[in-house]
């Protein structure tokens, strides 16, 4: 893979989903191991939909760490910039799917994930430069060295092509809002796609308010503004439109992983040149899909599946 469409960068795990549905986790008797994490699954996501994909991301020297990249080949996903961070453990995250729709997740990433252990002897310089998407996230800010990493590649990048970024704001990787607000506010003026959902909005701009929380982003010089609403659809705005995308109703399995199935599909649409709307529907589909289902990366669904999904 020489030619890569789209990087995404930042966390990677393996998802331990409980194979019994709506007990405390306390009761969970079995578990099933997937792939996982947001950069990555989005990564998955993208190649599932034809697109040349590759995450930069750390993990630990343990067998974990060899699933990562084995399950990354076997999806499609390069794993030639997967490193590894020497006495840190591969990420894992215990899904309790109680309530379905919103499942509580148990991160076991202490000290510090690999993933954030990232540095610019990590970053393929050439590839940042040159790749049409540049996907990053604000868990990628939340500490260093990953920090610094993250935000010398969005210099580097100088908004070129498609630089996103899913605001991505897990309170548990912060010591309090104040702190997620002053870094991942920062990325703003470097990126110019910003997708996320209200709670992140308010975080990175100030207002939960959709409208608001847009012309915010666009304020920055943000030029496709996506706030997902849940229930209520998806809102999309430039500085010349906006819309909202009605929901895609479907009987809830697992909420985890939509969001992420919702950003490959996007990643599909900004590198397949359509308007915003039609990116948005079509990723809406593709989110509610994966909502259908258990898993993440492992859900992702095919472009034949989100067009079945579209016609219905």
């Amino acid at each position: 893979m020489t030619d890569l469409e789209a990087l995404t960068v930042g966390r990677v795990g393996v998802d331990l989903y409980p194979q019994q549905s709506g007990v405390p986790l306390a009761e969970v008797r079995t578990f099933a191991k997937f792939l996982g994490g947001t950069a990555t699954n989005v990564a998955v996501a993208a190649a599932r939909l034809g697109r040349r994909s590759a995450v930069l991301t750390k993990v630990g020297p343990d067998g974990f760490g060899d699933f990562v990249r084995h399950a990354l080949d076997g999806f499609g996903v390069s794993p030639r910039h997967v490193s590894t961070a020497p006495d840190l453990h591969t990420p894992v995250v215990f899904c309790e799917l109680n309530p379905p729709a919103d499942p509580p997740l148990l991160f076991y990433r202490a000290p510090i994930a690999p993933d954030l252990t990232l540095t610019a002897d990590d970053v393929p310089w050439e590839t940042v430069d040159s790749v049409p998407l540049l996907w990053v996230t604000g868990t990628g800010v939340s500490a260093e060295p990953a920090r610094g990493t993250q935000r010398a590649i969005l210099e580097r990048r100088g908004r070129a092509g498609h630089t996103v970024l899913d605001l991505d704001y897990r309170p548990m990787f912060w010591p309090d809002e104040a702190a997620a607000r002053r870094e991942i506010g920062w990325m703003l003026d470097h990126v110019n796609v910003v997708v996320g959902n209200r709670t992140e909005a308010r975080v990175a701009v100030g207002s939960a308010d959709p409208d608001e929380a847009a012309d915010r982003l666009l304020a920055r010089g943000v030029r496709l503004v996506v706030i997902k609403r849940g229930a209520d659809g998806v809102l999309v705005a430039t500085a010349a439109e906006r819309w909202t995308v009605p929901p895609c109703p479907v009987e809830v399995v697992c909420g985890l992983g939509a969001g992420d199935a919702f950003g490959g599909a996007l990643v599909h649409g900004l590198l397949s040149d359509w308007d915003p709307r039609r990116v948005a529907v079509y990723a809406n589909a593709a989110g509610a899909l994966v909502a259908s289902r258990l898993a993440c990366a492992d859900a992702m669904p095919s472009h034949a599946e989100i067009e079945e999904m579209l016609c219905t």
